[in-house]
């Protein structure tokens, strides 16, 4: 018989916030892969859980994946943590759950918490339809056409962000998508300073203005108003920008700053056009 591999989400902060079935599976288990020995000693101890661990981080993911499945494939059991919330999710763990449904190796999650839902929870924004994108980009050019793309947004949508970045990208946000977007911010959850802002781009901008940021942080921005949502397709856009006079580069690139799309696929689309009204 193969061992199982067990995702097993772990507090986020409060080390209260975890499952009497993360805990038994914790110490059932022969061996846990996690992020940092050191940090993940502190939850287990703290709870007295002795069962081995092992490394399992983003510059070993790929090899210690295989030597992990081995394990498995020998039947031990391995329970995978990250060092908050739930493992795989913008945390080491995609590689070997793939290599262990490739090898026809049983996958169980042990849910709980996560940071993500948590913020989406309480944050006031519309929970119906949503989306989590990982972490913004580092570089501002990147992360300005990454937020461009949101201008049209119908779900609310979910960053991981860093503190050193969050002032920049607030400022971004209020020139890319505008001062009225609702934005909310999530900080250190579950922990001692547990913050939630909420409100207008602009005023959420001005709020962490002056401030040293620190703690771990979710960034979410709120779906684009009525008035916000472009209400004609993107070859009618053209198609009344160029039927105006305005040159194909110049409605080229006002169509797709309004629609949040790159350049040369809006480009491609107005060539398209103008084939068909050269035909």
């Amino acid at each position: 018989m193969s061992g199982i591999l067990y995702l097993v989400a772990t507090p986020i902060g409060n080390l209260e916030d975890i499952t009497l079935r993360a805990l038994r599976i914790l110490k059932e288990v022969d061996l846990i892969a996690c992020e940092d020995t050191r940090h993940s000693r502190k939850l287990l101890n703290h709870y007295g859980i002795t069962t081995a661990l092992t490394a399992y981080h983003q510059h070993n993911e790929e090899p210690k994946a295989e030597k992990l499945v081995e394990k498995l494939q020998d039947g031990k059991s391995i329970a995978l943590i990250s060092d908050a919330g739930t493992p795989g999710i913008s945390d080491p763990g995609y590689r070997i759950v793939v290599a262990c449904r490739n090898a026809s190796l049983p996958v169980v999650a042990i849910p709980g918490p996560s940071a993500v839902i948590s913020a989406l929870a309480i944050s006031g924004l519309p929970t119906d339809a949503f989306v989590f994108a990982g972490f913004l980009p580092a570089r501002s050019t990147a992360r300005r056409e990454a937020l461009t793309r949101l201008r049209a947004e119908q779900r609310t949508t979910l960053f991981y962000e860093a503190p050193h970045r969050l002032g920049e990208t607030l400022a971004e946000i209020v020139e890319e998508l505008g001062a009225e977007r609702e934005v909310a911010v999530a900080r250190e959850l579950t922990k001692m300073h547990e913050e939630l802002v909420r409100g207008r781009a602009e005023e959420v901008q001005q709020h962490f203005a002056a401030k040293d940021i620190r703690g771990e942080i979710v960034l979410l921005i709120g779906p684009a108003t009525a008035a916000e949502t472009p209400t004609m397709t993107v070859k009618e856009a053209l198609a009344q920008l160029l039927a105006e006079g305005m040159l194909l580069r110049a409605a080229v690139k006002q169509v797709a700053k309004a629609y949040g799309l790159p350049g040369d696929e809006v480009y491609k689309e107005a060539l398209s056009l103008r084939a068909a009204a050269e035909e």
